[in-house]
């Protein structure tokens, strides 16, 4: 399970935040929001890409509330936004559909964080399970996750 890389990998890197872990589904922005109790646009729901090759993810961290831009996505990254087909999601993130997050991602996978969470004191981003969530500063998420940058490619 997906959820116990994301619990390894914070052991192995010495983050001590809790997952919490619900009873319900939190595999979607508006239930992640019902389980944590909180606004959707708190939820980091993290959208994976291709890269130019198709042989790796792009992730991007964003607001529960907001849009990727394609005119911003392709200007920052030089090529049309194109998802993840379900098939490719857990073998390029390391996650099952509903549990991606940016902790414990195959090295190749390319995290990035959209400023559109800056808003936020803290934010609740996927533990690795469709029932999963952890609470961070976004300054917590941007050294937990490794992010590459902050980008602006939503509206």
């Amino acid at each position: 399970m997906s959820i116990e890389i994301v619990k390894n990998y914070f052991k192995s890197n010495n983050i001590d935040k809790e997952i919490l872990e619900f009873p319900v589904s939190s595999a979607t922005v508006e239930l992640a929001a019902q389980a944590v109790g909180v606004e959707p646009a708190r939820i980091a729901k993290t959208l994976s890409f291709y890269t130019k090759e198709k042989d790796a993810a792009i992730l991007i961290v964003t607001a529960g509330d907001m849009k990727i831009d394609n005119s911003k996505f392709k200007h920052f990254f030089g090529l049309k936004a194109k998802m993840l087909a379900y098939d490719d999601v857990e073998p390029m993130t390391g996650h099952a559909v509903g549990g991606v997050c940016p902790f414990g991602n195959p090295d190749h996978a390319q995290v990035y964080l959209d400023i559109s969470l800056k808003r936020f004191d803290t934010v609740f981003p996927a533990a690795g399970s469709s029932n999963s969530a952890v609470e961070l500063t976004c300054d917590e998420l941007e050294q937990y996750s490794g992010a590459k940058e902050w980008i602006d490619v939503c509206k």
